[in-house]
């Protein structure tokens, strides 16, 4: 049989494909911009049939549709692997919940540790010649989710920029159980955020001091790692080479502006590697048929192992806050929710491996909430409820808009002293007596 013809017995439509879901079952919409669209519609007008469906995703990008009704709870459980702030809105309604991990450890929880998914459904590039689909934006972990699945539904998507990759970047049609043709929606953008702070700015100009010709990037989300790329972009830099987790829009700027071209790079040479994308159209035009960018799995991508091999690894990432030993929390304010490990500790690890590596945690150090009180982002510590992100022994660099600190072999002490030199003047003297208290501060260097 060709794989057309395969492809026209397996072809049905979104209605009748999600009637393999029963009450109980566990589904997978794998990640980010491959969600599924006219499936998810689909089984959310199924709603009042079913209940106890489990529903795993990440860095979600739009609200799905089987999250809106006011009593999708009673129905529907959310599992999200990574927390936007849709993920975010999901888990606030009482129906959502998060999986702690490292990134670079989800493929092999499909593998080890899960029960076999009962049906994963998501959005692919059209089939080629061969047979097969590919996953466009979202390498990741979807192989793995395949490989356990018991039903493989693809939603074919035009829009889907088709990413050269690895093996585990394309799923054929003799794997698949059926095919949807979607209403090829265009696929979901992410903001870049709004123009870079002057804190932004003034930490970034501190970052890119310390990146030398021809090292290896990894950006992590948010405004502060964007204004980086951005002026690196602009910089004197040259010989850069990426190997990320998240592809995000800096990357086609640095590129464009020359300063990509990866011949330094021990591994994958030449290659813009990363796990998955999300950004503007620029980045998906970028990205499609693209032989400078290799989609990856997450658990190669994220390895220390691999990160290690590369030389002048630098890794930059944000938090939400940190203490005056060192830990930092970029997932929680307390005990409220806000993102996830994802690759933070991966990276931090990695890049300290790496011959010339280094690992940079960015923050401002302050934020004001929504009552207006100015709040220092350098705790005494953390508050009741936080996550540790990234343990006291494994950061490298912290850098304010008040400067930047090695935390590499200090002391307990020499650590707090450091610390407290990056955070806001106007909370020094209160985070001095908090140090004092807990016996981590010498009177004599204040």
């Amino acid at each position: 049989m060709s794989y057309q013809e395969e492809y026209r017995q397996k072809l049905t439509t979104a209605e009748e494909a999600v009637k393999v879901v029963k009450s109980g079952d566990w589904v997978d919409y794998t990640w980010c911009t491959c969600h599924p669209v006219a499936l998810d519609k689909a089984l959310a007008a199924r709603k009042d049939e079913l209940t106890d469906v489990k529903v795993r995703g990440g860095v979600t990008m739009w609200m799905p549709e089987i999250c809106k009704a006011e009593d999708a709870g009673e129905h529907f459980t959310w599992h999200s692997w990574h927390c936007s702030g849709i993920d975010r809105k999901i888990i606030g309604k009482g129906m959502g919940y998060f999986g702690p991990m490292r990134y670079s450890e989800l493929p092999r929880f499909y593998r080890e540790e899960l029960d076999p998914v009962d049906v994963v459904m998501l959005q692919t590039t059209p089939m080629d010649a061969f047979g097969n689909f590919n996953f466009g934006l979202s390498c990741s972990h979807l192989a793995e989710i395949i490989a356990r699945a018991k039903c493989v539904i693809v939603e074919v998507n035009q829009n889907m920029p088709w990413v050269y990759g690895l093996t585990g970047t394309e799923v054929n049609i003799k794997d698949v159980a059926m095919v949807v043709e979607g209403e090829n929606p265009p696929i979901a953008q992410l903001g870049g955020g709004g123009a870079p702070t002057d804190v932004d700015i003034a930490v970034a100009n501190l970052v890119v001091e310390q990146i030398p010709n021809g090292a290896c990037l990894q950006l992590g989300i948010g405004g502060m790692p964007n204004t980086i790329g951005s002026m690196i972009a602009q910089s004197d830099l040259k010989d850069l080479s990426v190997h990320t987790e998240m592809y995000v829009d800096a990357f086609v700027d640095m590129a464009a502006a020359g300063k990509i071209t990866g011949r330094h790079k021990a591994l994958d040479r030449g290659r813009q590697v990363f796990a998955f994308a999300a950004g503007s159209q620029k980045l998906y035009d970028y990205v499609n048929r693209n032989p400078d960018v290799m989609a990856a799995p997450v658990e190669y991508t994220n390895d220390v192992h691999a990160m290690s091999q590369i030389d002048n690894f630098i890794s930059i990432n944000n938090a939400v806050d940190m203490d005056l030993f060192g830990q930092i929390n970029a997932e929680s304010a307390g005990i409220k929710h806000i993102s996830g490990t994802g690759g933070q500790l991966d990276f931090a690890m990695g890049a300290y491996l790496s011959k010339g590596g280094k690992s940079f945690i960015c923050m401002s150090s302050t934020m004001t909430d929504k009552q207006g009180n100015v709040k220092s982002r350098i705790l005494p510590t953390l508050t009741s409820g936080s996550i540790v992100t990234d343990p006291r022994s494994c950061v490298h660099y912290v850098v304010t808009e008040y400067g930047m600190v090695n935390m590499k072999g200090l002391s307990t002490w020499e650590r707090a002293e450091a610390l407290i030199n990056i955070a806001h003047p106007q909370f020094r003297e209160e985070l001095i007596a908090e140090a004092e208290k807990m016996h981590i501060w010498r009177r004599s260097n204040k």
